[in-house]
């Protein structure tokens, strides 16, 4: 018996509610994890309102760091007290957890747990982005949404280190010295200028830029392709303030023949690739080129605080609970 925190049915906040859960032995693939820490996304607010459906009841929680208890039939890889981070997709937000194996990576050594919670998912959506999506090059120019935010930290001290000029989008002026922190080398703050593609195009003498990362969905979407260079490439992943509108793809062309994608980094983080994409992201943290920044530690009966805190905008970096 653990405890565990429930979405009985779509909601605010106020829906969740922390009980006794009966956790079964790990099944075959699985691996039986005492969670010490547990990431907070925003994927876990748009499965609470259910714009992402989940069955419900349902225990949400996208990922947790913490040590392995037990191992399924099957599983090879990993053995009782070593430590690990893992996807959940759901189940997370729990003092336990049966997780997928095979989505799942051994925390090196230099790595804490509260670390390897909070940059798990975010910085293997990050590694997505500039290594796969559009694999990102020194001198070329990116521009980042959301910059002072949990991926958004990751994704700008990454792009920084490949060497690529990072245009960050912050939402107030207290932001912009985070984006710069983490590697902007121009910030654009949202509130305080009319045209967010105006001012891309004054930095980059009129040119735009070659791709944008953009987690905030509708409000920015227009912007973000009229600030997209000839071929320009536009990378919407998140919808913080919304989905973004339909677009034709002869607007595409019209715009400048540029391309469009919608990743779900389940599709990238797949069993065969996610081994590869883990070792990417610890190295980029032991190197000391992606330091993860922890905004809020929260207990995980708080839980209704931390999606309030993440669903303001107002969080500099990332949120995890503790169990």
């Amino acid at each position: 018996m653990t405890k565990a925190v429930f979405l009985d049915e779509h909601g605010g906040p106020d829906a969740f509610a922390l009980r006794d859960q009966t956790l079964a032995d790990p099944g075959p693939g699985e691996i039986r994890v005492r969670h010490k820490a547990v990431g907070l996304n925003f994927i876990d607010i748009y499965q609470r309102k259910g714009l992402y459906p989940v069955s419900l009841p349902a225990v949400l929680g996208q990922e947790a760091a913490g040590v392995v208890e037990a191992v399924g039939e099957g599983v090879s890889d990993f053995a009782p007290g070593e430590r690990v981070a893992c996807l959940y997709g759901v189940g997370g937000y729990a003092e336990e957890g049966n997780a997928p194996a095979a989505l799942s990576a051994k925390i090196p050594d230099g790595v804490s747990d509260d670390a390897a919670a909070a940059l798990f998912l975010k910085g293997l959506t990050a590694e997505m982005l500039v290594r796969q999506l559009y694999p990102l090059k020194a001198g070329k120019t990116c521009l980042v949404h959301a910059a002072a935010g949990g991926v958004g930290t990751i994704l700008c001290q990454w792009a920084k280190h490949i060497g690529a000029r990072v245009i960050a989008v912050v939402g107030s002026p207290e932001k912009e010295a985070i984006a710069r922190e983490n590697g902007a080398d121009e910030v654009v703050i949202r509130t305080q200028t009319e045209s967010i593609a105006a001012e891309v195009r004054r930095l980059t003498g009129g040119e735009g830029v070659e791709v944008v990362y953009d987690s905030i969905g509708e409000a920015t979407f227009e912007a973000s392709l009229d600030s997209l260079a000839l071929r320009g490439h536009m990378v919407t992943y998140g919808n913080a303030s919304g989905p973004p509108p339909a677009v034709t793809p002869l607007e595409l062309m019209r715009r400048g023949s540029l391309t469009l994608t919608r990743p779900s980094l389940f599709h990238y983080a797949t069993p065969e690739r996610l081994p590869a994409m883990a070792a990417a992201l610890f190295e980029m943290v032991a190197s000391g080129a992606v330091k993860p920044k922890i905004a809020h530690r929260l207990a995980l009966s708080d839980i209704a605080d931390a999606h309030r805190l993440l669903e303001s905008g107002k969080t500099a970096g990332a949120i995890i609970l503790t169990p």
